[in-house]
């Protein structure tokens, strides 16, 4: 475990260092990029996420009635965004600044789970104590889901678990907080649908409580609309904020548990300048998917690509990189 720390310790001392060089190399660019270096369980021969790029114009935005959201008619897009579907939407105006397939509905993997995390914070007891059942080593191999390496007999909190969903992705996580909270996964999925229906996420459906492809690999789907309303919903939770802020996290052993450490698979977080959240997604139907949200100079980002082609584990980070760099600019030019 000392080797880990001491590893992450230096990634996140050039990650610092990169993330600041990004931020100077965009104050005094002019129509440049500047990339920084990436972060995370894999960084090693891993595509450099860009940073921010200014040259971008816009004009006054129209209501885009069928979502509530304005639509701004720029008269560009972001370039190389390779993705099936997605969105990207200033959240403090509403305006809706580039979409592609918003109403298409896909699978979105382990996005799933920002929902899961949702009606588990709105529901409280965040340090109630839960017993990790042996059943979830069944769980995790049979659907073979992404595990957080939860030791059944350990004794955790909701708020653990919460890190052990979110940052590791932890299907086993998924798992043992649907029991919980449902009581029951049937109970804890009919929750998932109601709230998506209390959004106004009316072309979403989930069938698992972490994405995982059952019983069909397109039974848990949503649409890029949707899963900005989601995000929204979830980014106003302090709790949830917190959480996916974060590049890792440390659980150190105690009487009760034994140690964790959890990676963020968002590799935005301690590498892309402002990035705050949220969650990632991957199955091979949805293939890489990023639901993500970034602040700078004010203003808060918001958006969402779904089926990024597997060319690599960081294909949804880097269209989300491009898709940024140009909101980022595209608000800068207008106040400008």
């Amino acid at each position: 475990m000392w080797v880990k720390r001491y590893c992450h310790r230096v990634q996140l001392s050039r990650l610092v260092s990169l993330a600041v060089a990004g931020v100077v190399a965009v104050a005094g660019a002019t129509g440049c990029t500047a990339v920084a270096s990436s972060t995370g369980r894999a960084a090693a021969g891993r595509s450099p996420v860009p940073a921010a790029s200014q040259n971008v114009t816009t004009s006054p935005p129209s209501r885009h009635a069928d979502q509530g959201f304005q639509l701004a008619h720029e008269p560009g897009k972001p370039r190389r965004v390779r993705a099936t579907a997605g969105a990207l939407l200033d959240v403090g105006t509403d305006q809706l600044l580039w979409s592609r397939g918003l109403n298409r509905e896909l699978p979105m993997g382990s996005i799933t789970k920002v929902m899961t995390a949702l009606l588990v914070i709105r529901s409280g007891g965040l340090n109630r104590q839960i017993r990790i059942p042996h059943a979830v080593l069944g769980y995790v191999a049979k659907y073979q889901g992404e595990s957080a390496g939860l030791r059944p007999g350990d004794v955790l909190t909701p708020h653990e678990l919460l890190q052990a969903l979110l940052i590791e992705s932890g299907c086993d996580a998924a798992y043992v907080l649907a029991t919980t909270y449902g009581p029951g996964i049937p109970a804890f999925l009919a929750k998932m649908n109601a709230m998506a229906a209390q959004l106004g996420m009316m072309q979403t459906h989930f069938t698992s409580p972490d994405g995982l492809p059952y019983p069909t690999e397109h039974s848990t789907y949503s649409t890029p609309a949707d899963l900005l309303k989601l995000g929204i919903a979830a980014m106003k939770l302090p709790v949830f904020r917190s959480i996916v802020d974060q590049s890792f996290y440390h659980l150190r052993k105690t009487k009760k548990h034994h140690s964790y450490w959890w990676d963020n698979t968002n590799s935005l977080i301690g590498n892309y300048p402002g990035a705050v959240g949220i969650k990632t997604g991957y199955t091979d139907a949805a293939k890489h998917c990023l639901l993500f949200e970034a602040v700078r100079h004010g203003t808060t980002l918001i958006g969402v690509v779904l089926g990024s082609p597997v060319t690599g584990p960081f294909a949804a980070d880097q269209a989300a990189a491009r898709m940024l760099n140009w909101g980022f600019g595209l608000k800068l030019a207008a106040s400008s």
